[in-house]
């Protein structure tokens, strides 16, 4: 059985190979050739375990996550957990891998197979509000695809800049790229041409108007699970259609179930990623 470092587990694939499994991911759910239930979440108080598994024909997949709010305050992470890989036909684990890294490649991975299909290929520019581990890769995922120029960030409680840009540079080792904190959402909004959310977020953490919102590409992660919200109502009414990538995410999802509900996005308005690709 192989155990994976976090090392290990970067050193085996590329950005690039990481959102070609996503598309391939698409490709797999669109078949239906899979069995994956609904992803299981156990609480207690605000303390979550968060269990997925998933039956390929060769393999089984089994993500287990522990977020827990208050570990940053402790010096550890908000997330953790691991990724185990059983076998199909025995059932027997074949490797064991970091579960956070995993969902670092592949969260940023969706974002970043999000703006190769979504995002103007002349975007140059990307915001990113929520300054923590997930959106450091939702950054390196959009470098990845368009040719950015400038991030702007914006971080409503990690103001702790310096350390986040310089670990941002380091992971980019583009010193083309230039990096400037914002001291306001707004400030952000106007100098980004795609707009990255990963917080924690109940209310939405941009403006309400659409002369502000007009023309942005826009990539939300944080809002997966029902009362979480990152997106105003002013996105609904702009855009043309909001991709997602299951059924499940119109009740899962904040962003999405809260704007349905209200009648604010119509339901003819949200489309998969698997059709789109």
């Amino acid at each position: 059985m192989k155990v994976l470092s976090r090392e290990e587990m970067w050193e085996a694939v590329t950005l690039d190979d990481v959102m070609d499994a996503i598309e391939d991911s698409y490709s797999i759910h669109k078949k239906g050739n899979y069995t994956m239930p609904d992803r299981f979440i156990a609480s207690r108080g605000k303390n979550m375990m968060l269990y997925m598994p998933c039956f390929l024909e060769q393999f089984i997949g089994t993500k287990m996550l522990a977020e827990f709010p208050d570990n940053p305050q402790r010096g550890l992470p908000y997330l953790n957990g691991l990724m185990i890989l059983n076998e199909a036909d025995t059932g027997l684990p074949c490797a064991i891998m970091n579960g956070s890294v995993l969902t670092a490649m592949r969260t940023g991975a969706v974002g970043g197979v999000a703006i190769r299909y979504l995002a103007s290929e002349s975007a140059q520019s990307v915001g990113l509000v929520g300054c923590g581990m997930q959106g450091l890769h939702q950054i390196l995922y959009a470098c990845a695809v368009r040719p950015i120029r400038d991030i702007y960030l914006f971080d409503g409680y990690n103001k702790d800049y310096p350390a986040f840009i310089k670990k941002l540079s380091d992971r980019l080792g583009r010193p083309d790229i230039q990096i400037h904190a914002c001291s306001s959402v707004n400030e952000l909004v106007k100098q980004s041409d795609i707009l990255i959310s990963a917080t924690q977020a109940t209310d939405p953490v941009y403006p309400d108007d659409e002369d502000l919102l007009r023309g942005k590409c826009f990539v939300a992660i944080g809002s997966w699970r029902p009362e979480r919200r990152e997106l105003p109502d002013a996105v609904s009414r702009l855009v043309s259609q909001i991709y997602t990538e299951l059924p499940y995410a119109c009740e899962e999802t904040g962003d999405l179930r809260i704007p349905l509900e209200s009648g604010v996005l119509p339901k003819e308005k949200v489309k998969y990623m698997e059709d789109l690709i």
